[in-house]
């Protein structure tokens, strides 16, 4: 049973910093992009960051300059580390993997239960 379990969220003053963790576990055969998304509610859930394969990053506008996208292929885990944050990045951040088991015959997608990150002005 595959699992992506998010870390690091909780409450900051506008201007501050928090690193989001988010490590794949379980009968994985390999991991192709990873990525944070994050959601407000009645709102949809948007990318943040993205890491492919081979350590590409992409990152949506408010994103960038800003926040960090990483990974350690060895321990599945993808790093999110948000600086200069704003009450606008309060949402809840999941962690998004395409990855493939060892009894899956093709990559699928996989969704972390999310973590809440709040953003006091």
């Amino acid at each position: 049973q595959v699992q992506l379990v998010e870390s690091g969220g909780g409450l900051v003053q506008a201007g501050g910093s928090l690193r989001l963790s988010c490590a794949a576990s379980g009968s994985i055969a390999g991991i192709n992009a990873m990525a944070w998304y994050r959601q407000t509610p009645g709102k949809q859930r948007d990318l943040v960051a993205i890491i492919g394969g081979t350590g590409s990053t992409n990152y949506a506008l408010p994103a960038k300059g800003r926040f960090t996208i990483s990974r350690d292929y060895a321990k599945n885990t993808v790093y999110l580390q948000m600086n200069s944050l704003k009450p606008e990045d309060t949402a809840v951040y999941y962690c998004y993997a395409n990855l493939k088991t060892d009894c899956a015959s093709s990559y699928i997608d996989y969704w972390g239960q999310g973590t809440q990150v709040t953003v006091s002005s």
